[in-house]
């Protein structure tokens, strides 16, 4: 029998079944279609959360410790599998000129380099943008990784190590019996192990309930689009009115992202794309004949102040929930799945859990 089993394949379960894995557990990953094909392939990678200073000090702490462990936690799986996940300082520009002061307090708090910029700062350090004459905020050592290539490493990685993948595997049920989960039924029959992990994304709430709690987990759509470009036209991140530019290394140039409240649809639209053009040539005129060479949509695990639950279940000791991180998975993912590694081998934890738990924050 093994060890864990972990339901879920995109970059938070994946993550959790590496740090089982390294510590010595023998660790099956089960996910209903192939692994990291939903939000962690959707999203666009940058490595913290939008308006920092907008959060709970709780995800600051996480996004903190993952921002100092990310290069290396991608050198790893680069030099073992040979794919690189293309992480890259751009740095994140800022345009919200009102909420400065807001920042700067948030980065004096907790240590964090940040400046504000002049609009004649601005263009220099991003000169593909126009100028809106305002003051932005600069945090020059943000960085992104590219979620395809992550994801795609990941699998790799945690192939390499050892762990049983079950992709196009369905879980229907949780089988609980006297305080402890003894199964789980999926499609093609029952696996068991002696701990289990549910890191589902938007479809956790569904899961869990038949098990008496109710997680705050829902399905949050963000459609975005990807220009053809020259490397090196854009260099920035740039983030404006909750619409963020991400230049990848290859001169391809992904713009989003909507948020839409429908459910577990992950249609795209003709509205959506065409807003979205037209915002990013307005802002970027250098991408007004540059191509779109792709339109997609995912679901974010989105929760009501953005906090996942990071949590042992309240009623059953060997089943444990890490879900819910909105917009920040790929920034939260480390530190998340320290945390929840830590909890499952009986380890001193890296976090104060109760910020975390199941229940109001």
């Amino acid at each position: 029998m093994t060890d864990c089993i972990i339901i879920g394949g995109g970059i938070i379960g994946m993550l959790t079944a590496r740090n089982l894995r390294l510590a010595g557990k023998q660790v099956t990953l089960i996910d209903k279609g192939e692994t990291g094909r939903e939000s962690s392939w959707a999203g666009g990678g940058i490595v913290s959360p939008l308006y920092p200073w907008r959060y709970a000090d709780s995800i600051t702490r996480l996004a903190g410790w993952g921002q100092t462990h990310y290069e290396l936690i991608c050198n790893e799986i680069s030099e073992n599998t040979g794919i690189d996940p293309e992480y890259t300082k751009n740095g994140l520009l800022i345009l919200a000129a009102e909420e400065s002061q807001q920042a700067v307090d948030w980065s004096v708090r907790f240590s964090r380099e940040l400046e504000i910029l002049s609009s004649d700062e601005i263009t220099q350090i991003e000169p593909a943008m126009r100028s809106n004459h305002k003051p932005g905020i600069w945090l020059e050592n943000i960085a992104q990784v590219r979620n395809p290539r992550i994801v795609k490493a990941l699998r790799a990685d945690i192939e390499k190590l050892g762990v049983n993948i079950l992709a196009y595997r369905q879980v229907n049920s949780i089988d609980t019996k006297d305080g402890q989960v003894v199964s789980v039924t999926t499609d093609t029959g029952k696996l068991k192990a002696d701990q289990y992990a549910v890191c589902t994304g938007a479809w956790t709430g569904e899961l869990l309930e038949p098990l008496g709690v109710s997680i705050a987990v829902k399905p949050v759509q963000g459609q975005m689009i990807l220009f053809k470009s020259d490397p090196g036209a854009i260099s920035r991140i740039v983030l404006e009115e909750d619409r963020y530019i991400i230049p990848r290394r290859d001169g391809r140039v992904l713009y989003g992202s909507t948020v839409e409240h429908v459910g577990f649809d992950k249609h795209t639209t003709e509205s959506a794309k065409k807003e979205l053009h037209d915002i990013a040539v307005e802002r970027f005129p250098i991408l007004k004949d540059k191509p779109v060479e792709h339109h997609w949509a995912g679901l974010r695990p989105g929760s009501p102040d953005g906090v996942p639950v990071i949590s042992r279940h309240p009623e059953f000791e060997n089943l444990f929930i890490n879900a819910g991180h909105f917009r920040n998975g790929v920034v939260l993912a480390p530190a998340s799945c320290q945390l929840l590694s830590e909890m499952m081998l009986g380890q001193e934890t890296s976090f104060d859990i109760e910020d975390y738990a199941i229940g109001p924050k």
